[in-house]
């Protein structure tokens, strides 16, 4: 039996894709391994958001060479996007499938290699089902028309495109009936869910409402949005189901007002704050997290400190700080990096410490409260497991294995040096048994074998 390996880096489209990639190899009998033994197929679902992931990605694929000689390496994703638009290889891939193809690459692999394939006349299975036993990704939309002047998303993800809304709850009914607990929403530009269809059907808000009112579904949580797409509608929707995890990822880059203006974003840090406000007002213990890159083209001494201010006076909860890094075609590629390594890297020091600082204050208003975690993972080799809250606090506590899956009630004792919480489980010992005995049995999906085109 044939044997495929796939490795995701980036985001959580991604993550979905891969998993969407591997069902069609289950299908058609291939064993699933580990990325980093020996395959008759890697596939790289490859990422270009900063110049580490571009270079994490050709490293994989040279990885893949090595390991195995003979073997197709096949690159996906935005870096092989980049790529095969500018008639370029990458060291290591024998095949380099665009973005607009990404959902075809089992049928690539089976035009550029059929003597490695094995159809099977019976089912083959993969487990777990959808990647993970405690949370699946569920995307929703692709695509990105914004044309920030620091991402290439926009040329690798060119053409907005949404999934239907009935055919997106029919996959979470089916993703809470394998007995995963929490679906993540996500999209390339996730709030411009239904903009492109002109169908008159439900938009991001509406979407959320139908999944989280499926049966068997715990938890729906949203990836990344925009600050302008958070509409009233959106707030609502999060104000009013228990089901949707009062937690946004607003994507916001800059705490400096010159600097958005230069990065293209249509937004003042006014305007977010002022959302930051409401949100807050009408989500009861909403964790916000974001992104900010440091050392953009012209950020000045005091454009840094303005981030600094905005970051303290915010207070989110964690936040992915980045030093700036020139993208292909993109509008900062023509402007001169001006700030130097040396000081991206002081202002990265220093805007981390800030926001280390707000996660830490936020995670520790919960000390000596019970709040319900699902439990995702062990820690370390003990008695030790983790999970998250629904607004995200990461909660380590020790416990069986056994909880794996389970929505737990885990009364937060202290905060840690990186801003994670412990604590302990509020259970007595029958009813923690009780909650072992029902850990749910995630159910086997079985694939039918692809039906191959002549």
């Amino acid at each position: 039996m044939p044997v495929a390996a796939l490795t995701t880096l980036g985001c959580k489209v991604n993550q979905y894709e891969t998993e969407k990639i591997a069902e069609d190899f289950a299908r058609a009998g291939f064993t699933l391994t580990d990325f980093d033994a020996p395959a008759d197929v890697y596939v790289i679902n490859s990422c270009s958001v900063t110049e580490s992931a571009d270079k994490k990605s050709r490293y994989l694929a040279r990885k893949a060479a090595r390991t195995n000689p003979d073997a197709v390496v096949v690159m996906t994703g935005c870096h092989s996007q980049m790529a095969f638009d500018a008639g370029e290889t990458v060291d290591g891939a024998t095949l380099l499938v665009p973005n607009h193809e990404k959902m075809a690459t089992f049928r690539r692999v089976a035009e550029a290699r059929p003597d490695i394939l094995a159809y099977s006349s019976s089912p083959a299975t993969l487990l777990p089902p959808r990647g993970s036993r405690t949370r699946a990704t569920l995307k929703v939309q692709d695509g990105c028309e914004h044309f920030c002047g620091f991402c290439s998303i926009p040329f690798t993800r060119k053409v907005l495109d949404s999934r239907p809304w009935r055919e997106l709850v029919t996959e979470a009914g089916e993703i809470a009936a394998s007995g995963t607990r929490e679906i993540v929403v996500t999209g390339v530009c996730v709030g411009a869910y239904n903009a492109d269809t002109g169908s008159g059907g439900p938009d991001l808000a509406g979407l959320l409402l139908r999944i989280a009112d499926q049966p068997g579904v715990a938890r729906v949580r949203l990836s990344s949005i925009q600050p302008i797409e958070v509409s009233d509608a959106l707030i609502d929707a999060f104000a009013s189901h228990p089901n949707l995890c009062p937690h946004l990822h607003l994507s916001c880059q800059s705490g400096d007002d010159t600097i958005l203006s230069a990065m293209n974003r249509p937004y003042s840090t006014a305007f977010f704050k002022d959302l930051v406000c409401r949100l807050r007002a009408a989500i009861p213990d909403l964790a916000l997290t974001t992104d900010l890159i440091v050392g953009y083209p012209g950020e000045s001494c005091e454009m840094h400190e303005n981030t600094l201010a905005f970051a303290r006076e915010v207070a989110f909860q964690r936040t992915h700080v980045f030093r700036y890094s020139s993208r292909p075609r993109t509008h900062a590629e023509t402007l001169a990096d001006d700030v130097s390594f040396e000081e991206k890297k002081r202002r990265h020091a220093t805007l981390q410490a800030i926001v280390d600082e707000t996660n830490h204050t936020f995670t520790s208003r919960y000390i000596g409260e019970t709040l319900p975690v699902l439990v995702e993972g062990k820690h370390g080799d003990g008695g030790t497991v983790n999970g998250h809250t629904p607004n995200y606090l990461k909660v380590t506590f020790a416990g069986p294995r056994e909880l794996m899956g389970q929505i737990v009630p885990v009364r937060l004792t202290g905060v840690t040096d990186s801003g994670d919480a412990v604590g302990e489980i509020a259970l007595s010992p029958a009813d923690l048994a009780t909650h072992v005995a029902a850990a749910p049995k995630h159910r086997a999906v079985e694939f039918q074998p692809l039906a191959m085109a002549g």
